[in-house]
C-alpha cells in the first residue's frame, strides 16, 4: 500500500471525507429522531456526539478491556505470522512440500471463525489461549499466500547469478529471496492485523469473561441505556484495527524503501 495518506494534498481529502462521513452520521440519527421514539431511534443509529461522550465516560472500562482483546490479538498475530512465515520458506524450498501442504492449508480456512471460535473455547476452556488460538488461525493464511508470491517474484536472472558464483542456499535466501519475499508479507500483514482482532472480539462473544466482546455483549443485554457504550466499544475495535494496519503500513514504509510508491518522486516520497 502505498503512504500518500501522509502526503499534505492526500491527508486533506481524507479529512473531507472523514468529516463528510461524520455529518452523514449526526443526519441520518436526526432523521431518525423524527419518524421514530428517542429510545428506538437511538437503538438504530445513536448521535454521534452521544458516542463520543460514552467514549469519554467509559474510557477506563474500554482502555481495560480493549488492551486484553489486543495483547492477546497481538500475540497470536506475532505467532500466526511466524508460523506463515516459515511455512512459506519450507514451501519456497521444496515444490513437493508445497503441493502437499497447498491443499491442507486453503482447506483450514473453509471453516467459518463464528463456527470455529466456540469449538476451539470449547475444547481450550480458557478465554486468552483461545483467543491467541484464532488470532493466529486467520493471520498465517494470508502471510503464507502473499509471502510465498513475493519468494516466487525473485528475478531469475539474480538467483541464476548467484548460484554461478556459488552462493549457499542460506545466502540466496538472505540476500535475495526474502528482499523479495518482504513485500508481499507485509501485505500478508495488513490484511491479518484487523482479522486477528475480530477473531479475538469472536471468541469473546462466545462466553470469555473479559475484552471487548464481553462489553458488546452486556450492552446489547441492558438495551438502550447501554447504546452508547455498545457504539463506542466498536468503535473502539475500529480504532484498534486501523491503529495495528497504519502501524504495520509504517514499517513497510521503513524496512522496505526500495518499493515503488515509497522511493522520492519530484522531491517527495510518493
Amino acid at each position: 500500500m502505498s503512504l500518500r495518506f501522509f502526503k499534505p494534498g492526500y491527508r486533506s481529502w481524507v479529512v473531507i471525507w472523514i468529516m463528510a462521513v461524520l455529518v452523514l452520521w449526526e443526519g441520518i440519527a436526526w432523521i431518525l429522531q423524527l419518524f421514530l421514539s428517542p429510545q428506538q431511534a437511538a437503538s438504530r443509529l445513536p448521535y454521534l456526539h452521544d458516542v463520543l461522550v460514552a467514549l469519554f465516560r467509559y474510557s477506563g472500562t474500554l482502555a481495560e478491556q480493549g488492551a486484553v482483546t489486543f495483547g492477546n490479538a497481538a500475540i497470536g498475530f506475532a505467532g500466526g505470522t511466524l508460523l506463515g512465515l516459515g511455512l512459506a520458506l519450507l514451501m519456497s524450498a521444496a515444490v513437493w512440500l508445497e503441493r502437499t501442504l497447498s491443499p491442507y492449508v486453503v482447506s483450514s480456512q473453509m471453516v467459518p471463525i463464528i463456527g470455529l471460535a466456540p469449538i476451539v473455547y470449547g475444547i481450550i476452556h480458557n478465554a486468552e489461549w483461545a483467543r491467541i488460538v484464532m488470532a493466529a488461525y486467520v493471520t498465517f493464511f494470508p502471510i503464507i499466500i502473499h509471502t510465498l508470491k513475493g519468494l516466487k517474484s525473485a528475478a531469475p536472472e539474480h538467483l541464476e547469478l548467484m548460484r554461478s558464483y556459488g552462493a549457499s542456499l542460506t545466502a540466496r535466501y538472505i540476500k535475495c529471496l526474502l528482499p523479495s519475499a518482504l513485500p508481499g508479507l507485509f501485505s500478508g500483514m495488513k490484511i491479518a492485523a484487523p482479522l486477528a482482532v475480530t477473531s479475538s472480539i469472536v471468541v469473546e462473544l462466545m462466553g470469555a469473561p473479559d475484552g471487548l466482546g464481553v462489553l458488546m455483549v452486556s450492552s446489547l443485554y441492558y438495551g438502550h441505556a447501554q447504546v452508547g457504550m455498545f457504539w463506542a466499544t466498536i468503535m473502539l475495535s475500529i480504532g484498534i484495527g486501523l491503529i495495528s494496519y497504519l502501524a504495520i503500513s509504517l514499517a513497510e514504509r521503513w524496512l522496505t524503501p526500495w518499493q515503488p510508491e515509497f522511493r522520492a518522486k519530484g522531491g517527495q516520497a510518493t
